[in-house]
């Protein structure tokens, strides 16, 4: 039995899938939400462009400090009903992000947003997880994915086009407002699935979960790479907007376009994700996608226009989610018991990488220029993928007859 009391069938994807499919949606709107406006928020507040990225960094880094914490939460009182509270108060943080008179109520907000957001996908990955068997994985992970790649597409382009409209404020309010609304169908829909076995998991299963997680050799490998991508490729975000202001392109709703494009990759990943893996193997998958990543890191740091741009970063979202989806299998598999401590520690690291990045890539940009600090980014990123391809191994985890 599944520990967070769902019933998987024993052929096919649960139709569960659907609903945890939607809280990732949810949970993805916000997101990216404030990255196409940054540039008018910036003005607005009197701060540098650095300084408004500073937004994305404590949202990234709140996700990711809070991650050992709900991961352990989510173990001992139940997987779905924590990630449901989280959704609420995501879009509640939102909402009050909307209001704030100040740059600091504002970054307060972002930290709450950080917690609510904090508490979905990982879990998510983890309810997925106990749904479907290792054979089946990563097509059904690719299904949650989906949900949350059509809510970075939405929350990226329709950012942008709000923000035209109605402004930075406007663009976290009706968001916000669209969080609340979703966490309402997500807790009717768990509603009628049988989630009323309480989870038998406690404080001394989890330290053994502990234990077998960091006694695996993946563990090291999974949780650094997911650390580098973070910092590497969702570091880069915060300065897509800017850079296209540098070509003249100061319409929020191109900028939003722009970085939907790399959600659109991630899409066009989830359908096709159950062709290529057969083809290219686990290996071959972060091999090609890492090395798809640095290309447009590479096409990215000399500047085209914004079409360009668009397209470059749809490829980097397919290549990002070929090598980050392997990583994410690799991840379920480091324990059974706790499995939803170890995708929360995966997000740990992965959003630690978001925290870095931003500061990252804006000490680069401003000591040794954007070409070189993206030419950088490039070459880590394709040596991550030969790396993890080399290193990483199926494992069958130590505690996986517990189960």
């Amino acid at each position: 039995m599944p520990q967070s009391g769902l019933r998987p069938h024993d052929q096919g994807m649960p139709p569960v899938l659907n609903i945890i499919a939607l809280a990732t949606f949810a949970a993805s709107l916000s997101a990216r939400s404030l990255d196409p406006v940054l540039p008018h928020l910036a003005d607005e507040f009197g701060v540098s462009i650095a300084g408004a990225a500073s937004l994305a960094s404590v949202f990234a880094f709140t996700f990711a400090i809070v991650q050992p914490v709900l991961g352990a939460a989510a173990d001992l009182f139940g997987k779905a009903r924590l990630m449901i509270g989280c959704l609420v108060l995501l879009g509640f943080a939102s909402i009050l992000g909307a209001m704030s008179t100040s740059f600091s109520l504002l970054f307060a907000t972002r930290i709450l947003a950080g917690i609510g957001s904090g508490g979905v996908f990982p879990i998510a990955l983890g309810l997925t997880s106990d749904l479907v068997g290792p054979e089946k994985r990563q097509v059904a992970i690719g299904r949650t994915l989906a949900g949350a790649m059509t809510g970075n597409l939405l929350g990226a382009s329709a950012s942008g086009l709000i923000g035209d409209f109605l402004g930075w404020r406007g663009v976290l309010a009706v968001l916000g407002g669209l969080v609340v609304l979703a966490s309402i169908a997500v807790a009717a829909g768990f509603r009628g699935a049988a989630l009323k076995h309480p989870p038998r998991t406690n404080l001394s299963a989890l330290k053994h979960g502990y234990r077998t997680i960091f006694t695996n050799p993946n563990a090291r490998i999974c949780y650094s790479a997911v650390f580098v991508e973070g910092c590497c490729v969702l570091g880069l975000f915060p300065f897509v907007s800017s850079f296209l202001f540098e070509l003249g392109e100061t319409s929020l709703s191109v900028a939003g376009i722009v970085i939907a494009g790399f959600a659109v990759g991630g899409l066009f990943y989830t359908f096709t994700v159950s062709r290529f893996l057969p083809r290219l193997g686990v290996k071959g998958m972060m091999i090609a996608g890492a090395t798809l990543v640095g290309l447009q890191l590479a096409v990215i740091a000399f500047g085209p226009g914004w079409k360009i741009q668009a397209i470059s970063l749809l490829f980097m979202g397919w290549g990002f989610y070929m090598i980050h989806g392997c990583l994410q299998v690799f991840a379920s598999e480091l324990s059974v018991e706790a499995r939803a401590t170890a995708l929360s520690l995966h997000s740990f690291f992965f959003f630690m990488g978001q925290t870095v990045g931003p500061i990252a890539y804006g000490f680069g940009i401003q000591n040794v220029g954007k070409i070189p600090t993206l030419l950088t980014s490039a070459v880590v990123m394709i040596a991550l993928g030969m790396v993890c391809a080399r290193l990483l191994r199926q494992t069958r985890p130590a505690d996986a007859g517990a189960t």
